[in-house]
């Protein structure tokens, strides 16, 4: 959820998600969620209605730095349409687990108390993004498995 738009960590986990069978749905305004992601995920506008029943939450930043205006109108209205508060976190799954690839712009995509909440991965998720690449290029430049373990 978030800014679909602007984002590569929303293209390369659909397009994972989608070939391991996962059933993902993506939410945004209608201004941030680029036209051909259909094929992909379910899209709603509702964060509500994307949040109902999940195993996972992944919120994307806003990238205000790509946007020149007129995306939405602040963002205390955009964290009040789209933020994920520890209201709609109640939403999903008891186990959920919330997931954000950062930086956050806390309050406004996530609001702080779900970032360090029992239920965010998010410093895991960061922390393990690093390793994941290294070994990622490490094979694609060539070197082997075996000797990476």
């Amino acid at each position: 959820m978030g800014d679909i738009l602007h984002s590569r960590v929303a293209r390369s986990n659909l397009w994972l998600l989608s070939k391991v069978g996962a059933q993902a749905v993506i939410a945004g305004p209608p201004t941030l969620l680029p036209p051909g992601l259909e094929g992909l995920a379910r899209v709603t506008h509702s964060i509500d209605e994307a949040v109902e029943g999940a195993d996972v939450i992944m919120m994307l930043r806003i990238q205000l730095e790509r946007m020149a205006g007129g995306f939405f109108p602040t963002t205390r209205e955009y964290h009040k349409r789209y933020g994920l508060t520890e209201e709609r976190v109640r939403r999903a799954k008891k186990d959920v687990l919330v997931m954000h690839p950062g930086p956050m712009n806390r309050g406004v995509e996530i609001a702080s108390e779900v970032a360090d909440g029992p239920y965010s991965v998010i410093l895991e998720q960061v922390t393990n993004g690093v390793a994941v690449r290294m070994a990622v290029l490490y094979l694609l430049l060539g070197g082997s498995a075996e000797a990476a373990s």
